[in-house]
């Protein structure tokens, strides 16, 4: 029999971190490991079929804002499934279901962060820097995407002491190797075939720093009208989004809503752009690297985010103008021949990893 894993996802909203976790699901050996899914209600892309198709479950339970009902909720789902480990997802946040999973008698619970923080989001910063002394209260176990977020969640002697366990945001890299005829295909699908493209990739919110992404192109734009911008996602700052576009009159911007076929989305780009306010480490930056596009990416996200000569980290308060003079920069840049291995060094193959994750589940569990 597989061990049989709670996986702690939070809402499905079709970001980044339900994309790390199902990119493992997808790649493990199921007849070692299986996963269950524990999924808040108000979630809005549950990919149900596939999870069931390779033979998890997914159990619908209060978002954690209901704390009266939503710890009762998890306390009785891993009683009742007897799960040897529990692993959630959602960062700062992990202090509740790890608290039902021990009132449940689980014996491994892993607390794994994805995320910081970052000066802006006032509610959100005082939940987190309220819950970030709990941490380590309930876990037995803890894990994160890279040393910077493990340092944040967890502090840096912990990290020092080797007691957190690092999982690359690792991927399928053959899915994100550039085609050119997939470029040529997609640039003639969107009628971009001459245009200098600029893609983005991210869940429209406070984090990914969308509104500063618009400004910027508003300056690329007046320097190369023959720019066009691409967005790709969805979120609740998408509307505002759409309205700063109208109320600029800007041209060129072009939304497309959650896609499926991003990897294909990737070849068609120039350059990928990505300001976010905050990261752990972003699993699109990884994905834009191994197709091998030039990549100009915020420095609040973890230095490891850098794996290829021709991305850049940048600090968002150098300004507009910086920033839209470094994508200019790049419009002759020709992508990196070696983003594929240098990401294959970098210990972001998902068959790689995949198989250390397996391994770690089963030496926890025993």
């Amino acid at each position: 029999m597989p061990i049989r894993v709670a996986q702690v996802v939070g809402k499905m909203v079709n970001g980044g971190v339900e994309a790390v976790v199902m990119n493992y699901y997808r790649h493990i050996d199921r007849e070692k490991v299986q996963f269950d899914f524990i999924v808040d209600e108000d979630s809005t892309v549950i990919p149900r079929e596939e999870i069931e198709s390779l033979g998890g479950r997914v159990f619908i339970v209060p978002p954690y804002q209901k704390l009266n009902k939503y710890i009762p909720a998890l306390i009785k789902l891993f009683k009742e499934n007897r799960y040897k480990i529990v692993h959630s997802h959602i960062n700062t946040l992990s202090v509740f279901p790890l608290f039902a999973a021990k009132c449940a008698g689980v014996p491994v619970r892993i607390a794994h962060n994805h995320s910081t923080a970052a000066p802006g989001e006032w509610k959100k910063n005082i939940l987190k820097y309220t819950l970030r002394p709990f941490a380590k209260v309930f876990a037995t176990h803890y894990a994160a995407c890279s040393k910077y977020a493990a340092e944040w969640l967890f502090g840096k002697k912990t990290v020092a002491q080797g007691k957190v366990k690092i999982f690359n945001n690792a991927i399928d890299l053959d899915k994100f190797k550039f085609d050119e005829n997939v470029r040529n295909e997609v640039r003639k699908e969107l009628g971009i075939e001459d245009k200098f493209v600029i893609g983005h990739v991210g869940r429209f919110c406070y984090q990914k720093n969308q509104e500063f992404l618009i400004d910027v192109f508003a300056e690329v734009y007046k320097k190369n009208p023959n720019a066009v911008l691409l967005l790709i996602g969805e979120g609740e700052d998408k509307k505002k989004i759409e309205q700063k576009v109208h109320d600029m009159k800007l041209k060129n911007v072009m939304f497309l809503g959650n896609r499926n076929d991003v990897d294909r989305l990737y070849n068609a780009m120039d350059v990928f752009v990505l300001p976010s306010r905050y990261e752990g480490l972003p699993v699109v930056g990884v994905e834009a690297q191994v197709n091998g596009l030039p990549c100009l990416l915020s420095d609040k996200m973890t230095k490891e985010t850098k794996m290829t000569e021709n991305a850049e980290l940048l600090c968002v308060e150098e300004g507009l103008e910086k920033w839209a003079d470094s994508i200019l920069n790049k419009i002759n840049l020709p992508r990196n021949k070696n983003g594929y291995r240098n990401l294959i060094e970098n210990g972001f193959s998902i068959k790689e990893r995949v198989c250390r994750l397996a391994d770690y589940y089963e030496r926890i569990s025993k």
